[in-house]
């Protein structure tokens, strides 16, 4: 198992020693933000096919809890091992249980990295894994999910519930944004979000999301497809507004 490292983002400088009887590798907490501006990415790498990005993390969302159907756990496996395959570190929430706790034990079975990132609030409620290349304590949900912004390359939605939703969606809009040039995906294991796709699908209808940003969705049922998919991912040139609706 990896050897852990807990890290807090401190205010002290980074290289002053600790106080007496602090732990040297836990540092006190302050805002975590991501960068003002994009980071200018490398276009060489062992799992790049595309000139725009290099992919070295890949962030995932998914559940807490582990789902009625083993098609959960047992999809969430075979995504772990492609992304050791593809030499892709794990990015996730830093739980230990339900399907996050299931990805990040195959990732780091396989001898993979895989960096957690949890809030100090939930530390004992999610149950921190205590296993893991690298576990980030922060104060809070904002910092939790920026922090995996920033760490990421790429972003994959397995099954989960109301966070994960909101977790993916918040990404997908800065995407459409022009805040990052990321890719964005939903693992659809056992068909969970047909659903949601198909909400999506109506929205682009009642012409409140562009088919451009539609088609930034990206969407397989195979975790090996799914990251072909990402390799070869050229963002769109298009703007997040329509046309203003002029008066009659």
């Amino acid at each position: 198992m990896a050897d852990l490292a807990v890290s807090k983002h401190c205010s002290r400088p980074r290289f002053a020693p600790p106080p007496r009887g602090e732990n040297p590798s836990v540092k006190p907490c302050v805002n975590y933000r991501l960068p003002e501006k994009p980071v200018t990415q490398s276009v060489t790498g062992p799992a790049i096919c595309n000139p725009f990005m290099t992919l070295k993390n890949i962030c995932v969302y998914c559940g807490s809890n582990p789902g009625t159907r083993p098609d959960y756990i047992e999809q969430a496996r075979v995504l772990a091992r492609e992304l050791v395959k593809r030499d892709l570190g794990l990015v996730y929430g830093g739980s230990v249980v339900g399907i996050m706790g299931v990805i990040a034990n195959e990732v780091l079975a396989g001898g993979g990295r895989v960096i957690g990132v949890i809030p100090e609030l939930l530390q004992k409620k999610e149950q921190a894994h205590r296993g893991l290349t690298e576990l980030h304590l922060v104060q809070n949900m904002h910092e939790r999910k920026a922090m995996m912004i920033d760490k990421a390359d790429g972003f994959i939605a397995l099954p989960g519930g109301a966070g994960t939703l909101e977790e993916f969606f918040e990404v997908w809009t800065w995407a459409q944004l022009n805040m990052h040039q990321k890719p964005c995906g939903l693992l659809n294991i056992a068909g969970y979000y047909d659903a949601l796709v198909q909400f999506v699908d109506h929205a682009v209808d009642e012409a409140f999301i562009r088919p451009q940003h539609r088609d930034m969705l990206v969407v397989e049922e195979d975790p090996a497809v799914l990251l072909d998919r990402y390799a070869i991912y050229e963002p769109p040139n298009v703007s997040k507004w329509f046309d203003p609706i002029k008066a009659a």
